[in-house]
């Protein structure tokens, strides 16, 4: 958590850097409503293709689209020819997007769209009325999303299926340049592992970006004074989506300012309305040419605000006010004595953030760690909660070619997925600290057989239980202990069963006719968040034949009749129950130093 000292610091710097910017910022430009721009008139654009000198290049206007299918009803864009040394050279290139056009002095818009594969440097402006008309509007936001059964495991894929909603598919004329379309904005990874960047760059691909590895750092914000924290239109603006360690950054430009008012991009990241994205300003390294779209390579350098807003006519941003970012603390435990430690800050957003948490956790175990070979990862976790709330995550994960590391992160990505799109309220983050203990060996162990000292008790009567289990390539153990016989009739049945957690979710799915645990609250959720099974635990159950019901996600076992024809009642429950013919009637947990696999049902009776 950040001292009263630190935060007081922060804020002081910020509001020295407002009162700054306000009493030097360069007055609100003219502008030359799209009504008055002709085709054959000539102008002037601004933008930074290298450092952070701004170069002027030329325009000119071919014609305004009215109700263009690219921006939508009742919007225009202004068609225009760019041209100079080097946009011939290199094209209308990624990472220009929200470059001032000016005529006459007076501004007309935001270069924003482009053909893909066009042989000529032809651009759409989104003209700026369209852009002074986004406005900070305080609503939260709210990405809808349906009950779902907890999970224990969450990829990457699964996350873009259940947002798939946000993001348009493009039609095959886009694919082809036959359309324009909003020119992707470059995000470049820097410090990420190569395998990391190649594994999750097509997915941050269809989020909208162009994803782009680099080995360049940010300047540090310490060496930076006050008066250099300003933005001018046509500088290069960086949206910081992962500080610290490893940094990710998408590369715009900006095309407006007034005041601690920024205008930038003239078209959507994502058009998701409030959002609290820290913006920096942006060093551009240089252009990589393509036959496709050329790309801007720039990296952030020092936080100046945040941006408030993402519409279809661009970023809302506002000099002085820092974001909200979520503190991560990864800590790699190699031996006893090497301690690899990472600091991270990632967006808050309901969107990103389990994307974010993926990525940024998979690289750097990818780069630590020989994934191809023998790995088992003891695992602890916990992720604070600004409402005074925690998840406690523990669990160890072992086997090869990355699938320890895999499993691992997407049991993260779950546990964030739930928290920050739940149904029930909207919770931030606070922090996340997360410790890793690697070990190049497997360690998996089998259910080899159960022995029961007897298999006729009677009510009360103590089990002796011993679990035999034999390690990954031979060896093995004894786990003993005792159970007490369940108190029922002369002549009953029941079942122990010793499972491994996945076999036993198989089990209870059949026991409850139901395909998972939906949560019924937030308490609810939290604590089945924090209880998620582990591998290293062997199950062992006592179910038998006796009336319960199985309603909102938790089983209500042994009910007598009455009580089970009062929760089944309308009146009483908001949502159909489940009948259970078989209850649970007791459970327990050993750990165990592997990953445990393997099941056992045991018949036995009451004598």
């Amino acid at each position: 958590m950040m001292k009263y000292s630190d935060r007081r610091m922060w804020m002081t710097a910020f509001f020295l850097a407002g009162v700054i910017l306000s009493a030097g910022s360069v007055p609100a430009q003219q502008i030359l409503p799209v009504d008055q721009v002709q085709a054959g008139m000539k102008g002037k654009g601004r933008s930074v293709f290298q450092g952070s000198t701004q170069e002027e290049f030329d325009v000119e206007i071919l014609g305004v689209l009215r109700n263009s299918s690219s921006v939508g009803p009742k919007k225009s864009m202004i068609l225009a020819r760019l041209s100079s040394e080097r946009l011939e050279r290199e094209g209308v290139a990624q990472g220009m997007s929200g470059s001032p056009v000016y005529i006459d002095g007076k501004i007309v818009g935001a270069v924003a769209y482009s053909f893909p594969f066009s042989t000529e440097p032809i651009a759409g402006i989104t003209p700026i009325e369209e852009m002074l008309a986004i406005e900070n509007r305080e609503t939260p936001r709210s990405l809808y999303s349906e009950p779902r059964p907890i999970q224990k495991y969450m990829t990457l894929e699964e996350l873009f299926s259940i947002h798939a909603h946000v993001f348009e598919a493009m039609e095959p004329a886009v694919y082809q340049g036959q359309s324009l379309v909003p020119m992707k904005i470059p995000l470049v990874f820097s410090g990420f592992s190569p395998r990391a960047f190649e594994k999750n760059k097509g997915y941050f691909s269809r989020l909208g970006f162009h994803p782009v590895s680099s080995s360049f750092h940010a300047q540090p914000q310490e060496g930076v004074s006050l008066p250099q924290t300003g933005l001018k239109p046509g500088d290069a603006v960086g949206v910081q989506f992962i500080t610290g360690d490893l940094t990710m950054d998408a590369t715009g430009t900006v095309t407006y300012v007034d005041g601690n008012k920024v205008l930038a991009f003239g078209h959507p990241m994502y058009n998701l309305g409030a959002v609290d994205f820290a913006m920096a300003k942006a060093d551009v390294i240089g252009v990589l040419p393509s036959l496709n779209v050329s790309q801007k390579l720039a990296v952030s350098t020092i936080q100046v605000g945040r941006f408030v807003q993402d519409r279809s006519s661009g970023a809302l941003g506002e000099l002085g006010k820092p974001p909200r970012m979520i503190p991560v603390n990864i800590e790699l435990l190699e031996s006893e004595t090497e301690i690899k430690s990472y600091k991270l800050k990632v967006a808050d957003d309901k969107l990103l953030t389990p994307f974010l948490l993926n990525t940024a956790v998979t690289s750097l175990m990818l780069a630590e760690e020989r994934s191809s070979a023998d790995l088992s990862l003891e695992f602890m976790g916990t992720i604070y909660l600004e409402n005074g709330m925690s998840i406690q995550m523990e669990d160890l994960f072992s086997g090869n070619f990355d699938s320890a590391i895999g499993s691992c992160v997407n049991m993260i990505t779950s546990v964030a997925f739930f928290l920050t799109n739940n149904e029930f309220s909207d919770l931030a983050i606070h922090r996340v600290d997360l410790k890793f203990v690697a070990t190049e060996e497997i360690r998996v162990s089998y259910l080899e057989k159960v022995l029961l000292d007897k298999y006729d008790v009677s009510p009360g009567e103590l089990i002796q239980v011993k679990i035999f289990i034999r390690n990954f390539r031979g060896g093995g153990h004894v786990q003993e202990g005792v159970i007490p016989a369940p108190a029922l009739p002369r002549g009953s049945e029941f079942y122990l069963i010793v499972s491994d957690t996945l076999s036993l979710q198989q089990f209870e799915r059949t026991q409850y006719r139901s395909a998972g645990f939906v949560p019924r609250s937030l308490d609810q959720m939290v604590r089945m968040l924090g209880s998620l099974r582990k591998n290293n635990r062997v199950y062992i159950k006592i179910v038998a034949e006796k009336p319960g019901l199985f309603l909102k996600g938790e089983e209500m076992p042994n009910l007598p009749p009455s009580m089970k024809s009062m929760f089944a009642s309308p009146r009483a429950a908001s949502s159909a129950p489940t009948d259970l013919t078989h209850s649970t009637l007791f459970q327990v947990q050993v750990k165990v130093p592997s990953v445990f696999q393997g099941a056992a049902i045991i018949p036995m009776k009451i004598k």
